[in-house]
């Protein structure tokens, strides 16, 4: 079987991993990290989101952390906008902060959508259309987020039909690439085969990408099983950032580090750093006050002291 060659990740720690937490985090500490994870070799980072700071007070700050970045040529930088006002708030600043592409998001659980953004399926569709149309218009990109693509936290397992179902949706309103992702961490390797077989039935290979949580310790091998259908895309989390709040005392995104060190064990090439990318969960940990929830990170730091 012939894995890809070489992978692209996309840190997602700056917004994903960032979003629930309690304490508050400065626009500077998130400016830093983005800065730390490019300067590892990062060509794709989530750096924040246009929602309401009544929802999402950790993100209020998106104007300031997109002002302050600075933009290294060949990164790729995307920020959240569920809606038009936040599509249109992520446009307010001057064109050189605009983001490189836009994410909405769609479950592929009607309970989850009703539960996460108080509405089916089909009407958060409708509502990201005209985000979908305004942002093309404008160069930006777009990518599809799909939650619960192998379960959900009030439905249980979810049919790989309904991930092809989204997959469609998604596809039918313009949005050009979709994570296929697993945002509870239930998935094993066969599960999550049938959710990327339902989206390749809608967009090619190169348009897909895999998110995987670990909160069952799986999202490694969930890698794997997807590398063998050739997918070349991933999001992960420097530092392991993002509990899941939808499973009590559950780890959420899968570490950046942890991904990156399967990687290149076998072979592929990613572009990143490893030493630097391990640095940069360490500074966005010591800011919160907590140790990397990285394995290879404690391993290989661990190692470096000797």
């Amino acid at each position: 079987m012939k894995l890809p060659t070489k992978v692209k990740i996309v840190d997602v720690g700056p917004r994903d991993g960032l979003q629930n937490e309690k304490q508050p985090v400065s626009a500077e500490v998130k400016i830093g990290l983005v800065h730390r994870l490019q300067d590892a070799g990062l060509k794709e980072i989530e750096v924040t989101s246009f929602v309401s700071p009544k929802w999402v007070p950790q993100m209020a700050d998106n104007a300031e952390v997109m002002h302050g970045i600075q933009r290294k040529p060949g990164v790729r930088y995307s920020v959240l906008t569920p809606n038009m006002k936040g599509f249109e708030a992520a446009i307010a600043a001057p064109r050189e902060e605009w983001p490189d592409e836009i994410v909405v998001f769609g479950a592929a659980s009607e309970a989850f959508s009703q539960k996460n953004i108080n509405c089916s399926i089909a009407e958060s569709i409708e509502r990201f259309a005209p985000v979908v149309a305004a942002a093309r218009e404008k160069g930006i990109d777009v990518r599809g987020a799909m939650s619960c693509t192998v379960g959900c936290p009030y439905e249980g397992e979810v049919a790989p039909e309904r991930v092809g179902m989204l997959a469609k949706l998604m596809k039918d309103i313009g949005v050009q690439r979709v994570d296929v992702a697993d945002t509870i961490g239930v998935g094993t390797p066969r599960k999550v085969r049938a959710a990327i077989e339902a989206t390749l039935a809608h967009f090619g290979v190169d348009h897909i990408s895999g998110h995987f949580h670990d909160t069952y310790g799986q999202a490694l091998v969930n890698t794997l099983a997807s590398l063998e259908l050739g997918v070349w895309n991933f999001q992960s989390s420097s530092a392991g950032l993002g509990g899941c709040p939808y499973a009590k005392g559950a780890t959420g995104n899968v570490a950046t580090e942890d991904v990156v060190y399967m990687l290149h064990g076998m072979g592929i090439e990613t572009g990143i750093d490893l030493d630097k990318l391990i640095d940069a969960g360490v500074y966005i940990s010591e800011a919160l006050g907590r140790e990397p929830n990285s394995r290879a990170s404690k391993a290989i730091r661990t190692k470096r002291a000797g």
